[in-house]
């Protein structure tokens, strides 16, 4: 990462251009735009860019070396970003758990058609590895000419990216409907989007029911918004991929819960881990403060037009019980856009300031891993825990961010403790959550420490009161019917709940389904069911058993 101080010669960058390095070490431009095109109308065809040597009659652009950065840095804010060393590679464990970070979209020759997939199995287009690129050689560059990337293709590909049975917004609009003379609409929507004339709609509020018996608010956007959304956030996503560190693993292409838990095991196994901090940000998606964010995206966004959209989006409104309500913080959770800004702003909030606060402060290691706002942090010493913990809060109340007091727990954990609370004839240390399991302290039939994780327990009541109410709302359709909506629901629980250490909790959960549907199908008809005859009804519809579907590689 270049540092925010280098004395190296700047180049100013005109719109629409890029730098490309030489085998001479020196920077070529490459002119993405159309000479016969307009200012901000849509171009047809960007990969076929206008080759210049800088310093060209055609440009202004000077020759530089390989050090040359781009000029125009925001001064507020910077300091979220000087005083950041370059991250250390993922290999580095005296770095911590950053066992994935710095695996970016792999690169290839820009005059071929390079395929980059992600874990959707989605093709990374060829401008967008250029922008990639770009963002990568300098991690300072700010981009000026992002909006022409929106174009017909890329809107027909966020709109195919959409589950075609999604709640419909404030404008009554679905997937199916939409269909209907698909590519008229979306040139209509890209003239829109480039000539000004897009206008966000209202976002429509709606509630759902949290696992600790609350509601959480979500926001579903209008189907054009979803469109133009996932458009932008697809070319963001080309620049802040390489940003992002590796201990971030939400909402991020190519990276799952999973991998969050596997970084996790790895490293309260092989880190000297003591204490563990697990933290959760209340609120946060309905607390993020616009203009932090807006500022935080100056950072590497120079483009006005992708900023005004990014605002606008911000600052539509809800829709509740037919009335219009204004909103002045906050990211709809629902929307396209809403993840990538939550990890952005938590990029430059949380993620740079604990690594900068890790290698300055921290007499011994820390290790994290954070997934949207839910994060675990193991930390050797109790000292350097009780200064984080105090620090953190400090940090996050700059930007109107708190700790969930409930979900907020320092706590011993680990190898070391476990030893010493068992010469003290203690119990095993406490237990934290973290994506629907619960770690705690075990061993192995040998007699070897090992971190193991069952289902949480609130997930788990949570999910079998949500099959008890469906299951009766399908009490009177066929039986065949019903195994095959049980199967489904079984082997999507194995698929995510499926761990080594769960297997004990897999078949409690294949046990009560099977009660379920015993309750229902005894509830539907008044001759009686039993087991025994249930139990005949089982063997011409067996339930799929459970199997480990991750096995542990620590």
């Amino acid at each position: 990462m270049w540092d925010a101080d280098s004395k190296a010669s700047k180049v100013r960058i005109s719109r629409g251009a890029e730098l490309f390095p030489t085998t001479e070490g020196s920077m070529w431009v490459i002119d993405t735009r159309d000479d016969h095109a307009p200012p901000g109308s849509q171009v047809a065809s960007r990969m076929k860019g206008h080759l210049r040597k800088p310093g060209g009659p055609t440009g202004s652009v000077q020759q530089a070396g390989m050090g040359a950065t781009c000029e125009g840095q925001p001064e507020h804010g910077a300091e979220l970003r000087s005083g950041i060393g370059p991250v250390h590679s993922t290999d580095e464990a005296l770095e911590g758990n950053e066992g994935v970070e710095g695996r970016g979209w792999p690169g290839g020759s820009l005059r071929k058609t390079v395929k980059v997939r992600t874990q959707g199995r989605r093709t990374l287009p060829l401008n967008l590895l250029r922008v990639y690129e770009a963002a990568k050689r300098n991690k300072q560059a700010r981009f000026t000419a992002l909006l022409h990337h929106v174009d017909e293709v890329a809107l027909e590909r966020a709109f195919r990216r959409l589950k075609r049975k999604a709640s419909a917004g404030v404008d009554g609009e679905t997937v199916t409907s939409y269909e209907e003379n698909l590519q008229t609409k979306l040139k209509n929507l890209c003239e829109r989007v480039h000539t000004g004339r897009y206008q966000p709609r209202a976002v429509r509020r709606v509630y759902i029911p949290k696992s600790d018996g609350g509601q959480r608010a979500l926001g579903v956007p209008a189907l054009e918004d979803k469109i133009v959304q996932g458009t932008v956030a697809e070319v963001l996503n080309a620049i802040y991929e390489v940003d992002f560190l590796g201990f971030s693993y939400g909402f991020r292409p190519g990276r799952n819960p999973h991998q969050a838990l596997q970084s996790l095991h790895t490293a309260l196994m092989t880190q000297c881990v003591n204490w563990v901090l697990d933290a959760d940000i209340r609120k946060f998606f309905d607390s993020v403060d616009h203009e932090w964010l807006l500022r935080m995206l100056e950072h590497r966004i120079a483009d006005p037009r992708v900023l005004r959209l990014i605002r606008q989006w911000l600052t539509a409104g809800v829709l509740e019980s037919g009335e219009w309500h204004e909103v002045v913080e906050g990211t709809p959770q629902g929307a396209g856009i809403s993840p990538l800004l939550a990890n952005i702003f938590l990029h430059y909030v949380f993620d740079l300031w604990v690594h900068q606060w890790r290698r300055r402060k921290a007499r011994g290691r820390i290790i994290l891993v954070r997934y949207a706002d839910d994060f675990v942090m193991g930390l050797q010493y109790a000292d350097d825990a009780r200064r984080m913990l105090e620090d953190l809060k400090e940090r996050l109340a700059k930007f109107k961010l708190t700790l969930h007091a409930d979900k907020t727990r320092l706590i011993e954990f680990g190898r070391m403790p476990t030893l010493a609370r068992a010469r003290r004839g203690q119990q095993r240390p406490e237990t934290f959550a973290f994506l629907g399991f619960t770690h705690y302290c075990g061993r192995t039939r040998d007699g070897r420490f090992v971190v193991k994780r069952k289902t949480h327990s609130k997930r788990l009541t949570s999910k079998l009161n949500a099959l008890r109410q469906e299951a009766k709302r399908r009490m009177h359709t066929p039986v065949s019917d019903q195994y095959r909506w049980l199967c489904q629901v079984l082997r999507g629980h194995y698929a995510y709940y499926g761990l080594p250490s769960n297997f004990r909790c897999l078949m409690g959960f294949l046990h009560q389904t099977r009660r379920v549907w015993f309750n229902a199908l005894r509830r539907r008809s008044q001759r009686r069911l039993n087991w025994e005859t249930f139990g005949v009804l089982l063997a011409h519809f067996p339930l799929p058993l459970p199997r480990i579907t991750h096995p542990c590689t620590a």
